[in-house]
């Protein structure tokens, strides 16, 4: 496994950050780390990294114990922070040149990188005068530039323009092809879009470890539908495959079936059967987003 966390717990005084958890990620998975604000995840990325210690369980980078060999583990990482600490003032490849002396790569390394990220273009630039999204593609530059096996991306998409928004997700799953990929994000959309897997923490334990395409195939279906006057719950309960339903205001409610037939027929006829008008119908499907919801509420 390239990465694998075991028991982890952290303590902040009186405080737990994280709260015994344990996960594992292998080679060329992108696995989504979701989870509100102060669920614990940046705590977990700063134990896997090496920047903090745990109070108790252990984490691994490609069987390296990151408490007792950090500096072994961080060779193996190529961490791109939240908040892309960079030196503005420097030239791209003035700054990726200074970057590969520090992990003494040979120059020859930073032309790759910057035309694997796309940053040919804007590589004779200071740093200072990219927008966000070259910015972004300095720091993926500077994570990949010693090869690691292992990416740690936290909030790569923040604040991009739907078209650098697309560009990196495509060069993520790209590089996630022959790496791990850890991806920290608030945004539920690029997980669906980019991960194999998602882990979601809350309160600082793990409340969902699931594969993407597991989520996805669900037979829940949600549908609202607003009847022209109010009708009897008892009357709804006869319907197929019910399992859950909610009345939100006057004649609005919302259904919950157990299938994966389309349940929108089911509901005109028995509008008809019963004299009822259907003056609003949709469909409401469970994704992740509400999913994410659900979990952490």
């Amino acid at each position: 496994m390239s990465i694998k966390v075991t028991a982890l717990s952290k303590y902040y005084q009186n405080q737990k950050a994280i709260d015994i958890i344990s996960f594992t990620i292998k080679k060329g998975e992108i696995v989504g780390f979701l989870g509100p604000n102060g669920a614990g995840k940046s705590t977990t990325i700063k134990i896997i990294t090496g920047y903090i210690k745990p109070s108790e369980g252990s984490a691994y980078v490609n069987k390296i114990p990151v408490s007792s060999n950090p500096i072994k583990a961080q060779q193996k990482i190529g961490y791109l922070p939240e908040h892309n600490p960079l030196y503005k003032e420097m030239y791209v490849r003035e700054y990726l040149q200074f970057q590969a002396a520090l992990y003494q790569v040979e120059k020859a390394k930073v032309n790759q990188v910057i035309e694997q990220v796309g940053l040919a273009i804007e590589a004779h630039k200071k740093i200072e005068q990219l927008s966000k999204g070259y910015r972004q593609r300095v720091g993926l530059a500077a994570a990949i530039l010693h090869d690691p096996d292992v990416l740690i991306l936290d909030e790569p998409t923040t604040g991009l323009d739907p078209n650098q928004l697309v560009e990196i997700r495509q060069l993520i799953k790209q590089l996630g092809k022959n790496k791990t990929v850890l991806l920290s994000t608030h945004i539920m959309q690029e997980v669906e879009a980019m991960c194999d897997r998602v882990i979601i923490l809350n309160q600082g334990k793990i409340v969902l470890d699931k594969p993407i395409n597991q989520l996805k195939q669900h037979n829940e279906q949600i549908l609202k539908v607003t009847f022209d006057y109010k009708i009897e719950e008892q009357f709804l309960q006869q319907l197929p495959n019910i399992v859950e339903l909610k009345n939100t205001i006057e004649n609005n409610w919302v259904l919950t079936f157990n299938t994966v037939d389309d349940m929108r027929p089911i509901i005109f006829d028995f509008a008809q059967e019963n004299g009822l008008k259907i003056l609003g119908l949709n469909t409401e499907n469970k994704n992740l987003e509400n999913l994410f919801r659900e979990l952490t509420n």
